[in-house]
């Protein structure tokens, strides 16, 4: 059975990446140190001016934490849902959740009114929902195409036995996704733990910064704080290691 490979980037780099090494999609996001948000519309155009042969799925998401949004967050979540599809994205990832942990129905309607026909996932919002099967139920009614999930659990790997199931009872209604720690050690086990057709994996490696001049005293983010001279690039080797085992 043949897979279809997405890949979660955080760059035009990543983008082109993921097409040499012959993946199927990308997830295009912003900051994954926070798990995803939704990208610079530069950055969007930027990414579909780069590949041709491969799909660009975009991320809206206006902040990290919660996925409990109020009214002005979902504005803005609805204009860039029509931005990046009028910018030529293939897709749109969304989740929206009740503070009870159901599927947010009203919000993602607007978002799904918002994509106009493009494919839509719901990302691992779901994961925190309170019952996953009234989720999926949820998300098949309003016709999202595919859920990305890592079965409520710290990794895929954990959440197998939940994702098979969900797997068994989403059929040919709607993708169940897999994602959230597959390697090249475990992708072959989670395929074949849960029945899954597609695959969701980030291949970062470090890269250290191209600067030449240095100052270590200031930095730009919080107290904890990751290194200013360090970066985490995907690459395409990582990528081929998990779909082909090298």
């Amino acid at each position: 059975m043949s897979l279809t490979y997405e890949i979660c980037i955080d760059s035009v780099a990543g983008a082109v990446a993921a097409e040499r090494a012959g993946a199927h999609r990308v997830e295009l996001c912003a900051a994954l140190f926070d798990g995803g948000l939704t990208p610079s519309l530069g950055t969007v155009r930027a990414a579909l001016d780069a590949v041709s042969s491969i799909r660009v799925h975009v991320i809206i998401r206006p902040r990290g934490g919660d996925f409990i949004f109020d009214e002005h967050e979902v504005a803005a979540m609805e204009h860039d849902v029509a931005l990046v599809r009028e910018a030529g994205a293939h897709g749109v990832v969304i989740g929206a959740l009740t503070a009870a942990g159901e599927v947010d129905r009203p919000v993602t309607e607007r978002l799904i009114a918002a994509a106009d026909g493009l494919p839509v996932t719901f990302h691992r919002a779901f994961d925190m929902t309170a019952d996953p099967f009234a989720a999926l139920e949820t998300l098949v009614e309003l016709g999202v195409d595919r859920v990305l999930t890592s079965g409520q659990d710290v990794s895929v790997l954990e959440g197998a036995p939940l994702i098979a199931e969900l797997v068994r009872r989403a059929g040919d209604r709607i993708v169940v996704m897999p994602g959230g720690g597959v390697t090249a050690r475990n992708i072959a086990r989670v395929v074949a733990e849960t029945g899954a057709r597609e695959i969701h994996f980030a291949a970062l490696s470090e890269a250290p910064s191209p600067a030449v001049h240095r100052n270590p005293y200031p930095f730009m983010g919080g107290e904890l704080r990751r290194p200013e001279y360090q970066r985490l690039v995907t690459t395409e080797a990582g990528i081929a290691a998990v779909m082909h085992g090298r």
